[in-house]
């Protein structure tokens, strides 16, 4: 896989039936090594060991439903009380981030009300932090780190 603009991570990787797997440390299982997860797991760990949030608090890969559709998120992070602090949507490197993309997780976010959002494809990174009273959002330069 492709280096991606993150940190360099340490990863478990391993292979059965001619693939390879890496290993969710959320999901406490090794899963087929795609782009997206590659991308996802950057994440993952960018969340974990550069902004300090609690692995507790990540939930990746969920299923939501949106108008009678079902549709899985790629990651977020709870706050304390159960409340969404952080909507992340993946895409593969290869993907661009345009405005489909941003579409994508607002209608998303329209069920989950996260205060944060965060795309990526690997390569670039939009951060987004919500105001729900005000009916709009502003671009931030990175998520705040995680604070009790």
């Amino acid at each position: 896989m492709k280096p991606l603009q993150f940190p360099a991570f340490d990863f478990r990787f391993k292979s059965s039936e001619n693939k390879v797997h890496i290993f969710d440390v959320v999901r406490k299982k090794f899963v087929v090594l795609q782009p997206e997860e590659w991308v996802r797991q950057h994440v993952v760990h960018y969340l974990l060991k550069i902004k300090k949030f609690p692995l507790s608090l990540i939930n990746v890969e969920k299923q939501l439903t949106l108008n009678g559709r079902k549709k899985r998120y790629d990651a977020v992070i709870f706050n304390s009380d159960g409340t969404i602090h952080l909507l992340v949507e993946c895409k593969a490197p290869s993907v661009v981030i345009n405005q489909d993309v941003f579409d994508q997780i607002a209608q998303y976010n329209m069920n989950l009300n996260a205060t944060y959002l965060m795309v990526t494809n690997g390569l670039r990174h939009f951060y987004c932090e919500m105001d729900y009273q005000e009916e709009k959002y502003s671009f931030l330069p990175a998520i705040p780190d995680f604070s009790r």
